[in-house]
């Protein structure tokens, strides 16, 4: 073929193309809507981009251009497409959800922590399935920003509701053994302890719990690696959370002292349970020991202002409470025990406006509904 026939046939070609792809916007824009319904994807993603090349406040067509591309794994390209969508309307619901999903995969993992959290603050809305995934992957970063505890907060109702699956597995037991990793990025001969761990994480939250298998994985945890970090403490809390005798969890919380001399977790249930038994000194040197590692601890400068209470020293009792207050405003508890210290000092005032605070969030810890119940169904972003 000579370069004049060549060139014949590309400006046909380039002339054939013109003339079928559509150039108006309603025509696009009709098209776009034709080609999704028709699960004609790739034809559905060409019109979109065109379309918003003409009107780049097509909000539907960000929308639409987004999960598209979500769902063949492009997650780069969706990224850009939910961050046209997020700056274009105040109605942005799972597309915050959406959003971190695609920097999860681009490994934009910090950004993607703060992204789930806006997500959450819009009422976790979303279809079931898209929050399934979202509070999978909210979870695995929450446990790598050592949120531990969040963590499996919002595993805890996947367990009940899907059962015992690997994924959910795996991501318990990293966060019931407070290792800041991601799934794919822990050593792998770590991989059974994770496992044992998850185990017995997920049968004692299941619905109703498993008491005795949860026992079972936690035993063969201990029996194999009871030389290794976290592990007694695990158990210790696990131990707690079944209402056992409180021995038990506290020979285990020793036992992950002389593992881990530093660990503040252990130090601070070992105050709890020692003010319990009015073992007030070691109480004492403990949870001071733990404020000294972890000077923004909460539950270290309250455990010490209880233990100032019960040694009736109300001044040194309120200096911690109201440390322990700032760092955590929403406990229910500390407010309480700052409401009896002020009262021990003569501070009436003070002590019924915190008494108050203390009824006001222990009412809305009681009503607080599972995290089941508040991951409410929700409709795609309303059409703008």
């Amino acid at each position: 073929m000579t370069v004049v026939h060549r060139l014949v046939l590309i400006i046909s070609l380039l002339s054939a193309f013109s003339a079928a792809a559509p150039t108006d916007f309603e025509t696009i824009s009709r098209e776009a809507a034709k080609a999704l319904a028709e699960d004609r994807v790739n034809d559905a993603i060409r019109l979109y981009r065109s379309g918003v090349k003409q009107q780049p406040g097509w909000t539907d067509a960000w929308w639409s251009l987004g999960t598209l591309l979500y769902d063949q794994d492009r997650f780069a390209e969706a990224l850009d497409a939910f961050r046209h969508f997020i700056a274009l309307t105040p109605k942005r619901g799972p597309a915050y959800a959406f959003l971190a999903l695609c920097e999860y995969e681009t490994h934009d993992y910090d950004q993607a922590l703060r992204d789930f959290r806006a997500w959450a603050n819009s009422g976790w809305p979303g279809t079931r399935e898209m929050i399934d995934i979202a509070v999978f992957h909210f979870a695995l970063l929450l446990t790598r920003d050592g949120k531990f505890v969040e963590a499996l907060y919002l595993l805890t109702p996947e367990v009940a509701r899907m059962g015992d699956t690997p994924a959910i597995t795996e991501a318990m037991g990293l966060a019931s053994l407070r290792m800041r990793n991601l799934p794919e990025d822990y050593p792998p001969e770590r991989r059974e302890m994770i496992w044992l761990a998850g185990e017995a994480a997920a049968y004692a939250e299941y619905f109703p719990p498993d008491y005795a298998r949860a026992d079972e994985y936690a035993g063969r945890l201990v029996a194999h690696y009871d030389d290794q970090p976290e592990v007694h403490f695990f158990r210790g809390t696990l131990f707690a959370f079944e209402k056992k005798n409180s021995s038990e969890a506290e020979m285990e919380f020793r036992k992950e002292l002389r593992v881990s001399p530093n660990h503040v977790g252990a130090m601070l249930e070992l105050a709890g349970i020692d003010i319990g038994s009015n073992n007030l000194e070691e109480a004492v040197s403990l949870a001071k020991h733990a404020g000294e590692l972890d000077p923004q601890n909460a539950e270290a400068h309250h455990l010490l202002g209880r233990i100032w209470l019960a040694k009736d020293q109300p001044q040194d009792a309120a200096h911690e409470l109201e440390i322990a207050k700032q760092l955590a405003p929403g406990s229910a508890n500390i407010r309480s025990h700052l409401a009896i210290a002020y009262g021990k000092l003569g501070r009436s005032r003070e002590a019924k406006a915190e008494a108050a605070l203390a009824l006001s969030l222990k009412k809305k810890e009681d009503v607080r509904s599972p995290l089941r119940q508040k991951l409410r169904t929700a409709a795609e972003p309303e059409k703008q």
